[in-house]
C-alpha cells in the first residue's frame, strides 16, 4: 500500500487499495509477523502469483518463505498438510477453485478429517487461499463459484471477504485457527480499490455482518454477490424501499442468528448468490429461516442466483449469466410487493 493515508475530519486515516493490495497486505503482515508461516503455490514467487496478489514477497522474504510449487494441486496441499501437522504455518494457493478439486481428496479426506480420526490429537492449522467467481472472462474452466461445495464438509471453516477491511483482515484470524480454512478471494474484486483505515487489522471470522441497515426486505449476500446487492439497496431507496444488506463472510460455520434477526425486523427475505441455484449455498440459508424464523415472513422467499450453465466466456453473456442489481431490485419489489 503506498498511497498517501488521508484522515476524515471525524474518522481514521484511510488510504486507497485495491482489493490485491489488501490480501498482500495481509500476506506480508503474516510473513512478517511469524517466522512458522510461509506461503506456497503454483507462480506464488517470481511470477507474483497469477492474480499478482504474492507480487514483491520472494524478494522481501527469500524462497524459503514465499515457495513455488509444482503443477500438482494435490502433492502441494498435501505438503502444506503435513508442514501444518509437523508445527509450522503454511498458507497455501491455489490458482482458482476449479483447480481446487483437484485437490479435493487432501482438503476434504484429510485436512478437515485428521482431528477427528486422531482423536483430538492431530489439528491441521492450514490457510488455503482460493481465488473463486466469475468477472475477468476466463471462461468455465476458471471462473465457477464452488466454495458452497467446501462448505459442506465438517471439519473446514470456509470465510468469503467481500470487503477490503475482511480482504485485508481474515487472513490474520485464520492463522490463528488450530483447523483449516479456507479464503475464497473474489477474482472479480481484485482490481476493484477504495478506502480502508490505515489500522485495519484482523477482522472476526464467526460473525456475519449486516452492511446497509434497513426495514422492508433483508438481503442476504456473500463475496461477490456483496456488490451488485449494495448497488440494488441503493436503487431501491430510490423508489422507497429500504432494503437491509447482511453479508455472510463465511459459509461455515453459518451465521444463522444475524440473519433471523435481520429477517425478524423486515419480514421479507432475498437471497443472492453468484453460485448456481441448485444446491447452492443461499439454498441453506433459506433452509435455516424456514426452520428457525418461518412465522416471520410475510411472503415468500426471492432466490436470486447465477444461470445454471458453465460461466461462458464473451464479457456480455458472462454478464448475462450472472445476478446483475437489475435482478435484486426486481426480486426485492416482488417480495415487498
Amino acid at each position: 500500500m503506498t498511497a498517501t493515508p488521508v484522515r476524515a475530519p471525524d474518522g481514521p486515516a484511510t488510504t486507497t487499495v485495491t482489493f490485491r493490495d489488501a490480501f498482500r497486505a495481509g500476506l506480508r503482515e503474516a510473513l512478517a509477523g511469524d517466522e512458522r508461516v510461509f506461503l506456497m503455490g503454483e507462480d506464488v514467487g517470481r511470477y507474483g502469483g497469477c492474480f499478482a496478489v504474492s507480487q514483491g514477497l520472494l524478494e522481501e522474504f527469500g524462497e524459503e518463505r514465499v515457495r513455488d510449487a509444482p503443477l500438482s494441486e494435490s502433492a502441494f496441499v498435501g505438503a502444506g498438510i503435513g508442514a501444518a501437522i509437523g508445527g509450522t504455518l503454511p498458507i497455501v494457493e491455489i490458482m482458482t477453485v476449479n483447480f481446487a478439486l483437484l485437490a479435493l481428496d487432501q482438503i476434504v479426506n484429510n485436512a478437515a478429517t485428521l482431528r477427528h480420526m486422531s482423536g483430538g490429537q492431530l489439528g491441521v492449522p492450514l490457510v488455503v487461499r482460493i481465488p473463486t467467481g466469475p468477472g475477468r472472462q476466463l471462461a468455465a474452466q476458471h471462473s465457477h463459484t464452488l466454495e458452497g461445495w467446501f462448505a459442506h464438509v465438517p471439519g473446514l471453516r470456509v470465510v468469503t471477504p467481500a470487503t477490503l477491511a475482511d480482504a485485508r483482515g481474515m487472513l490474520a484470524t485464520a492463522l490463528l485457527d488450530p483447523d483449516p480454512v479456507l479464503v475464497f478471494e473474489q477474482i472479480g474484486l481484485y482490481g476493484t480499490s477504495g478506502e480502508l483505515a490505515t489500522d485495519a487489522g484482523p477482522v472476526d471470522l464467526d460473525r456475519a455482518a449486516v452492511r446497509r441497515a434497513g426495514t422492508d426486505a433483508t438481503v442476504v449476500a456473500y463475496g461477490g454477490s456483496l456488490a451488485p446487492v449494495l448497488a440494488a439497496a441503493e436503487q431501491l431507496a430510490g423508489r422507497g424501499v429500504s432494503a437491509e444488506v447482511v453479508d455472510l463472510r463465511a459459509l461455515r460455520p453459518l451465521d444463522t442468528d444475524t440473519v433471523v434477526e435481520s429477517v425478524a425486523r423486515t419480514h421479507r427475505l432475498v437471497v443472492v448468490d453468484n453460485a448456481w441455484r441448485s444446491g447452492g449455498p443461499m439454498a441453506e440459508v433459506v433452509a435455516r429461516v424456514a426452520e428457525q424464523a418461518l412465522d416471520e415472513l410475510d411472503a415468500p422467499v426471492e432466490r436470486v442466483a447465477a444461470v445454471e450453465v458453465p460461466v461462458p466466456y464473451p464479457r456480455h453473456l458472462e454478464e448475462a449469466a450472472l445476478p446483475q442489481a437489475s435482478d435484486v431490485v426486481a426480486a426485492t419489489l416482488r417480495a415487498v410487493g
